[in-house]
């Protein structure tokens, strides 16, 4: 699959030596990643995609959590991927783990992957607010899912009930990494509707610092639409 030369360099050169300490800054205020994983719905032999899966920090948590299902990641930086391959060698989980370069509005479970069936379930991690193309990204994630798959959603969301000081120094900071929340991307998903027909519910982090969400693939529901 290919990457976009332009967004795969930009991505390599903010990250080329940030990967090493990556893991250790991001705990600070990447809010909500674990909530999310525990409640993720996950049945054995289950396979899960991470889109933007980074240094693979959320895949191996969730593998070694859950040995019966098998994970994959994409990401735009190769050397953001050199830290994921490092680590899930180290920790043995190379037969359950696989990862590679890609964007997420191109990944294809059977181009990327080899796979002959869509993905019972994937997770966009604080990635979709470094996406430009973030519908497409959301819209090819629904292609790649089987119905009764979710996708679950965690991110920066406007801050709004913070006080304008913090929001104004955040969004400066995550600016340098290139992060920006649309805030068109929650009145996006506020349009769609659960499985028995309740507005999809958005759960708040921290006073809106960020938030997290999951929609459901049903048979009646092919496209991703409100």
């Amino acid at each position: 699959m290919s990457v976009r030369p332009s967004q795969s360099l930009v991505m390599d050169r903010l990250y080329r030596y940030q990967r090493h300490f990556y893991d250790f800054t991001r705990k600070f205020y990447l809010l909500g990643r674990d909530a999310l994983l525990q409640e993720m719905i996950l049945r054995p032999n289950d396979r899960i995609l991470e889109m933007g899966c980074g240094t693979a920090r959320n895949l191996i948590r969730l593998a070694q959590e859950h040995p019966e299902i098998y994970l994959y990641g994409i990401d735009a930086s190769q050397e953001m991927l050199k830290t994921a391959n490092n680590k899930i060698h180290r920790r043995g989980l190379s037969r359950r783990i696989t990862v590679t370069t890609a964007l997420a509005e191109q990944v294809h479970y059977q181009k990327t992957f080899h796979l002959d069936s869509p993905f019972d379930g994937m997770f966009f991690s604080y990635s979709l607010s470094m996406i430009p193309m973030w519908k497409d990204a959301l819209t090819n994630a629904w292609i790649n899912l089987k119905p009764g798959g979710r996708i679950y959603i965690v991110d920066f969301w406007d801050q709004e009930k913070l006080p304008d000081w913090f929001q104004t120094l955040l969004q400066q900071w995550l600016a340098f990494f290139h992060v920006r929340h649309d805030p068109l991307l929650v009145d996006f998903l506020s349009g769609f509707r659960t499985t028995d027909g309740h507005p999809l519910h958005i759960d708040s982090i921290f006073r809106r610092y960020a938030f997290k969400t999951n929609l459901m693939k049903s048979e009646d529901r092919p496209h991703f639409l409100p």
